[in-house]
């Protein structure tokens, strides 16, 4: 009996030491995801604005393209502070790119009519999430947001 004891408390050791060690490559492999993200989002604004300075001028569409990529490091640095993704920021870039669209290729009523649907139906999308997060706020367990 003493023997099955030992074995079961070396089991349970080495199940805690591969789960410490499993945690720190997922919490590893998720901070350099994000810096990877974050940093992909900023040389893309940089080049963006490079390219309007080059130019000379901003159109509306350039302007979007920055609120596209500022939403979206938003959400990065977010999610970074809280471990909980942002999904009402995801519905604003949405919101932001069909209106991009929707400025830059007005060329079809049908087409005007399918983005500005889009563009509604994203609103409204917004609006359950607003709802719902007052309604039923995340649970808080063990420092991470459970949704």
């Amino acid at each position: 009996m003493e023997q099955l004891d030992k074995f079961y408390t070396f089991n349970k050791k080495t199940q805690n030491i591969a789960d410490a060690i499993g945690n720190l490559l997922v919490d590893v492999f998720h901070l350099l995801a994000l810096f990877a993200i974050g940093a992909t989002i900023v040389w893309s604004a940089v080049y963006a604005f490079l390219e309007m300075a080059a130019k000379g001028h901003a159109a509306i569409p350039d302007i979007l393209l920055l609120f596209i990529y500022l939403e979206l490091g938003a959400m990065v640095g977010i999610y970074f502070k809280t471990n909980h993704m942002p999904t009402r920021f995801l519905v604003y870039v949405g919101v932001t790119a069909l209106v991009r669209i929707l400025v830059v290729h007005h060329e079809s009523d049908v087409g005007i009519i399918f983005v500005s649907a889009g563009i509604v139906l994203l609103a409204v999308s917004s609006l359950v999430f607003r709802y719902g997060s007052s309604k039923f706020p995340p649970v808080q367990t063990d420092e991470r947001r459970v949704t």
